[in-house]
């Protein structure tokens, strides 16, 4: 999963959060754009974990305990899983919520994290395994808007989820 998320930058270079219709399962938008859950939903699926058929059966299953931001529309498969709080709330039901904390020792690599940006935006990524210039946390792996990117952000705004799957 790691080797997928570090993978992508470089390769994502855009950012694209246009609703497109997408294959079932397996269904991914252009490997040169995507949004921040794409960088998930692509290390997932190199895990072999495909989170579009994961989270579309978990909302058809439950859908009273996914988010309702979006209006009262039943499951979309094409859509429900590259948006952040559906990942937050499919990490959630598995089970693999972890504290939030503000220690960079709790933040371990293969991590998913959570941010509220600071414009109420909610934003996702990858902790991985390559350590910071001060060698005290992990680079993150996301997409905030000019494609995948590896960096220091794991503390640049508010954590609002932290999650370990594997």
């Amino acid at each position: 999963m790691l080797d997928g998320a570090i993978a992508q930058a470089g390769v994502t270079t855009g950012y694209d959060p246009s609703y497109v219709a997408l294959d079932y399962p397996g269904g991914d938008v252009p490997e040169n754009t995507g949004v921040c859950s794409d960088v998930v939903v692509r290390a997932f699926r190199k895990a072999g974990i495909d989170l579009q058929k994961e989270i579309h059966e978990d909302i058809k299953a439950a859908r009273s305990e996914y988010p309702k931001r979006w209006g009262p529309i039943g499951p979309d498969r094409n859509i429900d899983h590259r948006r952040v709080l559906n990942l937050m709330t499919y990490f959630t039901r598995q089970r693999k919520s972890l504290p939030i904390s503000s220690s960079a020792a709790d933040y371990q690599p293969g991590d998913i994290v959570a941010w509220e940006l600071t414009s109420g935006i909610d934003h996702i990524g990858n902790v991985t395994n390559m350590l910071s210039d001060s060698d005290d946390r992990y680079l993150i792996v996301h997409n905030i808007g000019a494609g995948t990117r590896i960096e220091d952000v794991v503390f640049a705004w508010t954590i609002k989820g932290h999650y370990r799957f594997f």
